[in-house]
């Protein structure tokens, strides 16, 4: 029996509703829901002794459900004269108090003020099926009679799917009225969902608009969210800003529901934010193993990174995390990395955290009350350290912390947040301040401070950085460049000069200054806070061989080719990377590697040594080079 109607616009027709409820019989029609999945909102803003209006009642059994447990003062309305008859006569004897009337929500005959709350549940969304002239005068006229019969102070709740053109008209008329608009997002229980009727992929909402009494010239408005049933309510600015949140609710939805019915959606990942604040405070990552053969116990695991560890190949990177997927044998594992600026207990906390969250992310086909197991490494959710955030106009956003390693050392990194995966500095901290750290760690988690407090390390950078340790491994291979210029023993005895563009936490050229006596470095750094943060952080100092000159690496290096008397330098060393985040190759950027600039380049090199010229980077494209041929062959990339 088809029951839908033709157009979206016979949902506002009483000759539709008079033969669905016809068709449909005295069978109830759960809209958005049965009672158990709704009661947990009714509860928390409906009082037992208030009278409640429910508006668009249809055969639902939300009323007589509420009637029996306490809401016995409740006026039932429906356009359908057949359903009002069906309910009067299933209610009669069982629920006298209860009464079902014949009446057009638009031209409702109660007095003013006779209700202190209104419940619709889905009639919103039927009658406002289109943002037509004619649909939208009638809703106007819908809700003008809603605040008309609530008292001051009185609620309505409106359940709806909260679709962008209703969230609209809904939240501006009653915001426009000096309301207080809350959004709360019902939580639907999938144990309880029966196959017999159809079902929504979105989430179900409830509006909660409280009426205020008019303050004459009084501009405030009112937008609350509260995305989780017991979570309290979050406080955003604007109506945009609340529809934009519920958007992401609903996004998550329908991604849970894809998730679902099917595996092997590609690439899939999220933030989960923090309920009061709406900060993100977890990333998980989807990944699907379809060679994995399913049994009882490998449908699905959950996988948390340590905090420090994100950006490592096996878990910041899509083939890294698939091969961690295929290495764990489950059909599906999610990895959650942990947000910096955020505090977190313990591996038991986190767990209990996520328990709920991430079981709306599991395959079809898991065994019912499957035990979902929490891996890490070594069962630790590591130790990342804040210990200075700020904001260059050049680089953006940045922070310098300390992690905890694999190998039980700790590390100092310079992070942009641009690119919160992507070390772009990193030093090993001596172990003797690490052990001052564990202690002090320890002594600060009695007091409870947050985790992000900048005493947890000492600011002494000669005393804390290990400068005979090169992390990166393409500083490794820049150091090992070097024994192609001579022979390597007279590298320690004879002068070397060296151009380094970018200088970050000043790594490299403080290992080349220390470690070869001989060499003279200029480090060329196009933004100045680096210079500052090198020098307070990560142990950097000038000296008579090391000078840091504050600008562009590409107007530097053309300045100097112009000079005939210019000393020549034996080493050029690109170790920058690209501002522009939307470029494939991001260190260098192109323009360092265009033919024009690197004939620049080599003719600020040592005449008698550029057949044997050092030009490295952090991420050279062979590809780009390679136009270059008549700047190829004796040069070492």
């Amino acid at each position: 029996m088809n029951l839908l109607p033709k157009s979206c616009q016979e949902f506002g027709s009483v000759d539709y509703w008079e033969k669905f409820f016809q068709q449909r019989g005295r069978r109830a029609f759960e809209w958005y829901g049965s009672y158990l999945e709704l009661c947990g909102v009714l509860h928390k803003y409906i009082k037992p002794r208030e009278k409640v209006l429910v508006i668009g009642c249809g055969n639902s059994e939300l009323s007589e459900q509420l009637y029996d447990v306490g809401y016995q003062d409740i006026v039932n309305i429906d356009i359908s004269e057949v359903v009002i008859k069906q309910m009067k006569e299933r209610n009669a004897s069982r629920r006298p108090q209860m009464s079902f009337l014949k009446m057009d929500m638009t031209q409702m005959e109660f007095p003013d003020a006779s209700f202190q709350v209104v419940l619709d549940k889905g009639t919103l969304d039927a009658v406002l099926t289109d943002e037509e002239e004619k649909t939208l005068h009638q809703v106007d006229r819908m809700l003008a009679e809603v605040g008309r019969v609530l008292q001051v102070g009185g609620r309505y709740l409106c359940i709806s799917l909260a679709q962008a053109h209703i969230l609209k008209k809904a939240v501006g008329h009653f915001s426009r009225e000096g309301w207080m608009v809350r959004v709360h997002q019902v939580a639907n229980s999938q144990d309880q969902v029966l196959e017999a009727e159809p079902r929504f992929s979105l989430p179900v909402f409830a509006f909660i608009m409280t009426k205020f009494r008019p303050v004459p010239g009084s501009a405030l408005q009112i937008f609350e969210l509260c995305a989780q049933e017991q979570g309290k309510p979050v406080r955003l600015e604007s109506a945009e800003r609340l529809a934009e949140a519920v958007r992401e609710r609903q996004q998550y939805a329908w991604l849970c529901s894809q998730l679902y019915r099917k595996a092997g959606l590609g690439s899939v990942s999220l933030d989960l934010c923090d309920g009061d604040t709406g900060e993100p405070r977890y990333t998980l990552h989807v990944v699907d193993s379809p060679t994995v053969k399913p049994s009882r116990d490998n449908h699905f695991a959950i996988f948390i990174i340590p905090q420090g560890r994100e950006t490592e190949w096996l878990f910041g990177m899509e083939e890294g995390r698939k091969q961690l997927a295929a290495s764990a044998g489950f059909r599906r594992l999610i990895t959650v990395a942990l947000h910096r600026g955020q505090r977190y207990e313990g591996m038991d906390s986190i767990q209990a955290e996520l328990s709920a969250r991430v079981m709306e992310l599991a395959p079809a086909g898991m065994p019912a009350q499957q035990q979902v197991p929490f891996l890490s490494v070594g069962g630790d959710i590591g130790v990342r350290t804040v210990q200075h955030q700020d904001c260059s106009p050049l680089s953006g956003s940045y922070v310098v912390e300390d992690v905890q390693g694999d190998d039980k050392h700790y590390f100092r990194r310079l992070i942009f947040l641009s690119n919160r995966n992507v070390v772009q500095s990193e030093a090993r901290l001596l172990k003797d301040v690490s052990h001052r750290a564990q202690k002090k760690r320890k002594k600060d988690r009695k007091k409870q401070r947050p985790a992000d407090t900048p005493e947890d390390l000492p600011t002494a950078p000669g005393q804390s950085i290990d400068k005979s340790y090169l992390c990166c491994e393409h500083h490794k291979a820049m150091i090992a460049g070097l024994a192609l210029l001579r022979n390597p023993e007279l590298l320690l005895e004879t002068p070397l000069a060296l151009l380094v563009v970018g200088l970050g936490g000043g790594s490299l050229p403080l290992f080349v200054h220390d470690h070869f006596p001989k060499s003279c470095i200029d480090a060329v750094e196009i933004d100045p806070s680096m210079l500052e943060v090198a020098t307070r952080w990560f142990g950097f100092s000038q000296s008579d061989r090391m000078k840091v000159h504050i600008a562009d690496g590409l107007d530097y290096i053309t300045s100097l080719a112009g000079r005939e008397a210019w000393p020549h330098y034996s080493v050029v060393v690109f170790d920058v990377d690209s501002k522009d985040p939307t470029l494939g190759m991001s260190c260098p950027p192109p323009a360092f590697v265009d033919q024009p600039f690197l004939q620049k380049v080599k003719s600020i090199l040592t005449p008698e040594e550029a057949c044997s010229c050092h030009l490295a980077s952090s991420a050279l494209d062979p590809f780009r080079v390679s136009g270059c041929p008549d700047l190829l062959g004796p040069w070492t990339c």
